[in-house]
């Protein structure tokens, strides 16, 4: 039998993973007619058939899921070994991929990128925007930016803020002297079940009411704008309601409503020039938002 290379066992991989012939020639960046070729080329060579085509599309076959199961471990190895490569890495250049999510890009972050860039011209930025965490051990990313309270056990990291939700009314119609009794007198505007964490939905429903909650979005980016716009009141993080326009906090919530801001990596990667050159820069610029972050100020730090 002909030796088989990596190449071949990322083509079977890809069909496992996608099922299809076109799913896994998109994955692969070739096309079509290549994956066929090959597949068919790999199943001659090996004398043994790797996958079936059912109505669900490409099934591996028993000689297939061994073939995937060990394309699945030289991967993990291979990304083990390219993240101990890394780490070794002593000059503050190269590539550097941080995932973070929309809110936190847009109303906190993107200064302080653009910033780094021009204290780091040699460190590329790629920004990856997802609400889902990625696998670092994977590198799916060197570093994340995330508001949680629970980190993965597996990263490394420190903790920058807490990051605060106040309740916040349109400038124009804000009510003044106002308490948690009086949630029920006006319409609020809230955040679909599972996004942002349990606690302000929790604290909208105990005290303004379901009724009360007339306008949902699955995301907390634009939730200021809707409340600009005179949707409603909002709970809402006091870094966007400082950042936006039009806004005015009108007092804190329940002071439990809080979720850690957290810088993380994965310990291969920790002593990776350009890791640590970001972690260092991004903890001293957040530094410098902390109050705005905790709800302490409304004045947007200065550079």
């Amino acid at each position: 039998m002909a030796e088989i290379v990596w190449d071949e066992f990322r083509l079977v991989r890809a069909i496992a993973e996608a099922r299809s012939l076109a799913g896994a020639a998109d994955a692969l960046g070739i096309n079509h007619s290549t994956v066929f070729r090959r597949l068919g080329a790999l199943e001659k060579a090996m004398g043994a058939r790797l996958f079936e085509r059912s109505r669900t599309g490409y099934a591996p076959t028993a000689a297939g899921e061994k073939m995937v199961d060990l394309a699945n471990r030289i991967a993990d190895e291979i990304v083990d070994l390219e993240r101990k490569i890394t780490g070794q890495d002593l000059r503050p250049s190269g590539d550097l991929r941080v995932t973070t999510n929309d809110t936190l890009l847009v109303h906190l972050l993107s200064e302080v990128f653009v910033g780094f860039r021009r204290a780091y011209p040699e460190i590329n930025l790629d920004i990856v925007v997802g609400n889902e965490p990625l696998n670092l051990s994977k590198r799916d990313a060197d570093i994340a930016v995330r508001a949680t309270e629970r980190p993965p056990e597996s990263l490394i990291g420190r903790r920058l803020a807490g990051i605060r939700w106040a309740i916040f009314a349109a400038s124009s119609d804000a009510p003044k002297n106002f308490t948690a009794a009086d949630a029920r007198r006006y319409n609020w505007i809230g955040l679909s079940d599972g996004i942002g964490g349990p606690k302000p939905t929790k604290w909208l429903l105990d005290n303004a009411g379901a009724e009360r909650i007339v306008y949902k979005l699955n995301t907390v980016l634009g939730l200021a704008e809707a409340v600009v716009a005179g949707g409603g009141m909002a709970l809402i993080p006091c870094f966007i309601g400082a950042a936006t326009p039009g806004l005015t906090r009108v007092a804190f919530p329940e002071p439990e409503i809080e979720a850690g801001l957290w810088l993380l990596t994965h310990p291969d990667l920790k002593n990776t020039a350009r890791v640590r050159a970001f972690m260092d820069y991004t903890a001293a610029e957040i530094g410098k938002r902390r109050a705005i972050i905790e709800c302490t100020t409304d004045q947007p730090a200065k550079n």
